[in-house]
């Protein structure tokens, strides 16, 4: 059979498995398997572990677990929820500052964290019912937490970042310190439209109220004295000098990224037996299950997804592809866009792990031919990505905002997001135009001739 033939069969043989409703680790797993003994020679299947062992055995990889325990640390605890009572005892007097502050804080949180669902769950169980207390519709403040939470692959530490450098081989540090100009950007415009949407609901609550209708809780003002704002202050301060401390670990060359999310990991467990008393093992449970859980998860689709693009690599599939995109010669912009609403499509149905370790053999030889720069790359990759995780089908936040919040019909969840996506998107325009905004330096998206 051709490789055309094998690659096609290759894609709908993975597509069948995943339809079936197997775990995508061992549905990519399975196919890899199958196809390396129908095409591979038969002492290949011997080597399966080992394959998975070297090619697991990355330095930057155990990064992983240690932010994951990271983020359960923070999550499972009432930080997450302190922090959003702060930022909301100090943005109450800005229009709408109740939905910055959920905005901020999912950013924040995001940041020490480094998960979106995570995200979405510890701060938006607080977020969600004070928003719709206070009058804010169901999909405004769904929407909010939902696109917020998706800050937690764009803003470092991030997972999706780490797994983006371990497959294109560039420097963690400098994809992480990347990802910060376009997260501002995302949490600066997530803010603008929060505040915009919310004057759109007042001014409507009010008409209705100065008509002889009733009056609606978004008329409702809420006032803090300042030390009511700094009583605030003691519980979160910890956390932020947390996040600043491991930044500055990172970026400043004092630690490794493994070593900075160990640290990260100990002084995340250490802050909150101090603060909330956490420390007995009835407390820690959950905090390790979760750790445990998700770490497993995640290495196990890490593993399979590596073995996956090995066999696509061995058959020449991934060559293949790469070399018939650069055959069609299409301009460097259109090229771009080509790959992008593939990855968006792909969104539809898969992960941010699982799109990023089963495309990037495919696109970045492509990528790389068309001189983009592959941090840039990245970056705009992993905000296209953060749509998948806020539009249907699975829309992974989405679901979660739904076990946070049942109450709101998951129509109403949906609408909400779609604004959000278009902020995305007009990020992502904002960083073909300006790629300093991501990298600090013009000319890396630029060819050798200094052309667009």
């Amino acid at each position: 059979m051709s490789v055309f033939g094998i690659g096609v069969a290759y894609g709908v043989a993975t597509l069948l498995v995943m339809f079936s409703g197997m775990p995508i680790a061992f549905a990519l797993g399975a196919v890899a398997v199958v196809f390396m003994g129908i095409y591979m020679p038969a002492a290949s299947l011997d080597t399966v572990t080992q394959n998975v062992y070297e090619e697991m055995a990355s330095i930057t990889l155990l990064s992983i677990p240690l932010f994951i325990l990271k983020g359960a640390a923070i999550g499972k605890s009432r930080a997450g929820q302190d922090l959003y009572s702060a930022l909301h005892a100090w943005l109450h007097r800005v229009p709408g500052g109740l939905g910055v502050a959920n905005v901020f804080a999912c950013a924040l949180f995001a940041a020490m964290a480094g998960s979106s669902p995570a995200t979405c769950s510890a701060i938006g169980s607080a977020g969600i019912p004070e928003m719709r207390k206070r009058g804010y519709s169901g999909g405004f403040a769904a929407g909010i937490i939902a696109a917020g939470g998706t800050l937690g692959i764009l803003l470092p530490p991030s997972i999706t970042m780490i797994l983006f450098a371990v497959a294109a081989e560039k420097s963690l540090g400098r994809l992480f310190l990347a990802g910060i100009g376009p997260g501002l950007l995302l949490v600066s415009l997530f803010g603008a439209y929060a505040v915009i949407r919310f004057r759109q609901e007042y001014a409507a609550a009010e008409a209705i109220y100065k008509n002889g209708g009733p009056e609606a809780a978004i008329l409702a003002r809420d006032e803090y004295t300042l030390a009511e704002r700094f009583s605030v202050l003691p519980r979160v301060i910890p956390f932020v000098l947390l996040l600043t401390g491991v930044m500055i670990a990172l970026y400043g060359g004092y630690a490794t990224p493994s070593e900075t999310a160990g640290l990260g990991g100990l002084l995340a467990l250490a802050l909150i037996a101090a603060i909330y008393s956490v420390w007995r093992p009835s407390d820690l449970a959950p905090i390790m299950k979760s750790t445990i859980r998700e770490s497993t998860m995640l290495m196990m689709i890490i593993g399979m997804s590596l073995l996956y693009s090995y066999v696509m690599s061995y058959l020449h599939i991934s060559q293949s592809v790469a070399e018939s995109i650069v055959a069609m010669h299409l301009p460097r912009w259109e090229l771009l866009f080509a790959i992008l609403v593939m990855v968006v499509v792909l969104g539809f149905f898969l992960p941010p792990v699982s799109i990023i370790l089963m495309t990037a053999p495919i696109i970045l030889p492509p990528l790389r031919a068309a001189n983009f720069d592959i941090i840039w790359f990245g970056v705009v990759m992993t905000i296209v990505m953060e749509m998948g995780l806020i539009h249907p089908p699975v829309g992974l936040n989405i679901f979660v905002i739904r076990n946070v919040a049942p109450d709101i019909p998951l129509r109403e969840v949906i609408w909400g997001t779609l604004p959000f996506v278009l902020l995305m998107m007009l990020a992502v325009l904002l960083l073909c135009f300006f790629p300093a905004i991501s990298t600090g330096l013009p000319d890396l998206v630029m060819g050798p001739d200094g052309s667009r």
